[in-house]
């Protein structure tokens, strides 16, 4: 039994020379199947290595080639992402600094200068000294990133003669280039 004090505690009302008894419960027997999962459990794991991974005899991990092409992968998109914000930023930042005190005329839509639509013509533009072009000049590395990670793509599994991936990435390849093509 328990009783509530003053101090808002609880505090048992049984006398302190009761006995406490422990009963330990044997399992009867270990069912078939888990003796059997840790049988093969045991039987994979040969040892484990100074780090503390487990080894075993099943190859899960990846190649040391599809690492190197994950990394190269993740660094070329989060680099290139991270350029192109740059580069965007900075020719924003040049832009408002020069025009930010224009009014806009918003009833008039004047759409993009052909010079700011072609790479020669965004290199002249930035060379002459069109904030403009910075921005354009950003934008077009953050278009490039993904192109340029599956041109990487493409030629890595026809290096590694994987020819499902190739067919998928000519596809995919095809498929961007037609669309930034077609445009003109």
């Amino acid at each position: 039994m328990y009783k509530l004090n003053s101090g808002f505690r609880w505090s048992s009302s049984a006398p302190a020379n009761t006995k406490v008894m422990a009963l330990n419960l044997m399992p009867e027997e270990q069912d078939s199947d888990i003796q059997q999962l840790e049988q093969q459990r045991l039987n994979h794991v040969k040892h484990i290595n100074y780090q503390g991974a487990i080894t075993n005899n099943q190859n899960t991990g990846k190649l040391q080639s599809e690492k190197l092409l994950e990394n190269l992968l993740s660094n070329l998109l989060k680099y290139g992402v991270l350029i192109a914000s740059t580069v965007v930023l900075i020719g924003g930042i040049l832009y408002l600094i020069n025009h930010g005190s224009e009014p806009a005329h918003y009833h008039t839509f004047r759409g993009t200068s052909p010079e700011y639509c072609s790479l020669i013509g965004i290199i002249e533009a930035i060379s002459s000294g069109s904030r403009r072009a910075i921005i354009q000049l950003g934008l077009l590395i953050l278009i490039s990133v993904p192109i340029l990670r599956v041109i990487i793509s493409f030629f890595t599994f026809l290096f590694w003669r994987q020819f499902s991936y190739v067919i998928i990435t000519f596809l995919v390849l095809v498929t961007i280039t037609y669309s930034l093509l077609s445009t003109y």
